[in-house]
């Protein structure tokens, strides 16, 4: 069972991240939802969204397990957790940035998409901020999900 993370797990999250190559930037942002997972081996897992300002996008962020623990449906299982709080916070679309793990997102729906897509419907959450910033954003792939029909389609 994952839960919410704890500004006293914030420097175990930033290792934990960092180990497993995924961006640790703004994990202390009042916009950032994280959970973890902790067993005797440490955090075992991780996921977590970021809200757009109007509550209508999540970028989907700080999903990880351990490498021990991969390969039995745990990745899944925590990527799911991600999205299905995005959903119940209101967002109608999930996004994410991922260059490696394409394939693992698309089992769970999510689809290629522009990133400049990406970065207008979340300029200010803490990825895309940093990555313009650095000039990573045009190296990224992004992808997203529709988690809710949009009321003026139907």
């Amino acid at each position: 069972m994952l839960e919410l993370l704890r500004p006293r797990d914030v420097p175990d999250l930033t290792e934990f991240l960092r180990q497993a190559d995924l961006t640790v930037a703004g994990l202390d942002a009042p916009t950032v939802r994280l959970w973890l997972r902790r067993d005797e081996g440490g955090i075992a897992a991780s996921a977590g969204f970021e809200l757009s300002a109007d509550g209508r996008h999540a970028l989907i962020r700080s999903t990880a397990v351990r490498p021990d623990l991969r390969g039995g449906g745990a990745g899944l299982a925590v990527a799911a957790f991600a999205v299905d709080r995005a959903r119940e916070a209101g967002a109608r679309t999930a996004w994410l940035f991922s260059r490696r793990s394409g394939p693992f997102w698309q089992r769970l729906g999510f689809t290629r998409a522009e990133t400049s897509s990406l970065a207008a419907a979340l300029p200010d959450a803490q990825q895309v901020r940093l990555f313009a910033r650095t000039g990573q954003l045009g190296r990224e792939i992004a992808w997203n999900l529709p988690l809710r029909d949009d009321p003026g389609q139907t």
